[in-house]
């Protein structure tokens, strides 16, 4: 699942796929906006067809925090 995420992040952020890690910051390491941190929310929603509620998107720190999320919620 980490891979699949990493991949979403690489497409949405224009970032080569190897540069992001499991603890990338996705607003400091990969420069990632408000705009595109829904952007990003909305694609893994389609991908995994859960919701995120907007309190939980605040804790998206890394694509780890995106993993733990969908595996709490699957």
């Amino acid at each position: 699942m980490i891979e699949k995420i990493k991949e979403i992040l690489a497409n949405q952020l224009d970032v080569e796929i190897e540069e992001i890690t499991a603890e990338s910051d996705i607003q400091k390491d990969l420069k990632a906006d408000s705009l595109d941190v829904m952007d990003i929310v909305a694609e893994i929603e389609d991908e995994f067809d859960i919701e995120i509620d907007d309190e939980e998107i605040e804790k998206f720190v890394t694509p780890q925090d995106i993993v733990d999320y969908i595996e709490k919620v699957k």
